[in-house]
């Protein structure tokens, strides 16, 4: 079983291909029950083999979740992993540090979220 760090470093990794962030960004935005693969290709106009291995990359790395519908194929974004994934680069802020605190907007994302809550 891989590690937290280990994890999320294959998930950044996997965003790490502009291609892939522009794949993923964009299903951000489509249906919460998915978006056909076809809607992707026509958007970002990238090959079909190509945007396979896109898909399957960001798949693995638990980003996206695949749902076949006959012959289409609807992929949406893991929404609980990548907030897993964002809380992690944001969970050490404020902890110690040379400074004692908190840097000017560190811990900004947790307190948004937080409101939005309230």
């Amino acid at each position: 079983m891989l590690s937290k760090t280990d994890r999320h470093a294959g998930q950044l990794a996997a965003l790490g291909s502009p291609v892939r962030l522009s794949i993923l960004r964009f299903i951000v935005q489509g249906d919460p029950e998915g978006t056909p693969v076809g809607d992707v290709q026509a958007k970002l106009d990238i090959p079909w083999s190509t945007l396979s291995h896109h898909l399957e990359r960001l798949s693995s790395a638990g980003l996206l979740v695949p749902r076949p519908e006959g012959k289409f194929i609807f992929y949406r974004v893991a929404f609980d992993t990548l907030r897993q994934l964002t809380d992690y680069l944001w969970e050490d802020c404020c902890k110690g540090g040379k400074r004692g605190g908190c840097a000017p907007g560190c811990c900004a994302p947790t307190r948004l979220r937080a409101d939005a809550k309230a």
